[in-house]
């Protein structure tokens, strides 16, 4: 059984990887709208992996014994100025949830929680693999500009994705 303030927090979490799901779908209908197919293709994908990280952590919160309650998700941010943009802002939230992330696992520490904990360092080593993957996608548009033929193959390569169905 886990302590009563590693639950509370805990359940947070799972509220903002439901909100993580959320601002990547509305990222995905900001690139379809912007005629960005490949872009909002990574985004969608981006918002499946981001609802199996809540159930991940819902899971494991049932599995605990905790009685998992829901709580209402904020409205995302929608509106972006630019494919740039989109992915900034993404990077930002990842690099947002890994803080987040890192002050459960020192929670999960000081509780002396070593089930949470494990269960933290893969969604830590998984915030490595995001932020990482993020950036070499900034890196990209970052060198294109508004180019339009580069933003067109950036936009291909996105949309190249494998699914988690498939990973």
């Amino acid at each position: 059984m886990i302590s009563k303030p590693m639950q509370a927090a805990l359940s947070q979490q799972l509220n903002h990887e439901f909100g993580s799901s959320y601002l990547y779908l509305a990222m995905s209908a900001y690139c379809s709208y912007a005629d960005f197919n490949g872009a909002a293709y990574w985004f969608k994908l981006q918002h499946e992996e981001e609802q199996f990280h809540a159930t991940k952590v819902y899971d494991y919160l049932i599995e605990q014994g905790v009685q998992v309650a829901l709580t209402q998700i904020a409205e995302p941010d929608a509106d972006f100025s630019s494919l740039l943009a989109v992915f900034e802002a993404s990077l930002a939230h990842e690099q947002e949830m890994t803080a987040r992330l890192n002050d459960l696992s020192d929670l999960a520490l000081k509780e002396k929680d070593h089930a949470t904990y494990n269960l933290l360092q893969w969604f830590v080593n998984e915030q490595v693999e995001e932020e990482a993957s993020i950036g070499a996608i900034i890196a990209k548009l970052g060198m294109v500009k508004d180019d339009g033929y580069g933003l067109l193959m950036i936009d291909n390569e996105l949309g190249q994705r494998a699914d988690l169905a498939s990973a």
